[in-house]
């Protein structure tokens, strides 16, 4: 059966399992599967919160991002994706909590939503009201990580699943007039995201 990941590649989340296979170098298959296509009891099992992506390894399913990129990083070889030391691997699971509870919603889920897809893809102007109310939380998440950062990547000499978690959001959200805004002057941020983007896995994904 191998390896199959549900989900659009355009989503964030999505692109971040993407991006953590690659890492690992796992040959995986991409099924194209929006949230609203889980309907059915199949579907469902496969995650009933009708969220992607989902992850299947040989009938093992899996789904929420973190999780599904700390399997991948535990189950195949490759280059480890979590720091050895305790300090690294705190601030890890720091930033990916900061990222699952409070970046994802307002950096993704309201304004790279409105401002990216919205528009586009469902035909309408973006909700400049959610996107104002998610002003405040993302301001704060951007000043959080540029105070947390430890250089060259998030949690310091180690690429880890931060930066993995991190990447596609941060793409996305220095596209908006937000993005722009709230980032100017972030320079770890900014010296981060330019080392990254320089890895194969990033100039495979973030840039389809």
């Amino acid at each position: 059966m191998g390896v199959k990941l549900y989900g659009v590649p355009l989503s964030p989340n999505v692109r971040g399992a993407m991006l953590g296979l690659a890492e690992k170098g796992v040959d995986y298959e991409l099924i194209p599967v929006l949230p609203a296509d889980f309907k059915t009891p199949e579907q469902l099992a496969l995650n009933p919160f009708g969220r992607v992506p989902v992850l299947d390894h040989d009938g093992f399913v899996l789904y929420e991002t973190q999780a599904i990129l700390r399997y991948v990083d535990q189950a195949f070889p490759g280059p480890a994706l979590a720091p050895s030391t305790a300090h690294e691997a705190a601030r890890m699971n720091q930033i990916i909590g900061i990222i699952d509870c409070y970046l994802f919603k307002s950096w993704s889920g309201d304004i790279g939503l409105e401002r990216l897809i919205a528009p586009k893809f469902f035909g309408r102007p973006s909700n400049l009201e959610v996107i104002e109310a998610a002003v405040p939380v993302a301001r704060n998440c951007a000043e959080a990580l540029e105070a947390l950062i430890a250089a060259p990547y998030l949690t310091g000499e180690t690429f880890s699943l931060a930066d993995i978690r991190l990447m596609p959001h941060f793409d996305w959200f220095r596209l908006t007039p937000e993005g722009e805004t709230i980032l100017a002057g972030k320079s770890k941020l900014a010296q981060w995201f330019q080392l990254v983007s320089e890895r194969a896995s990033a100039k495979r994904i973030l840039q389809q």
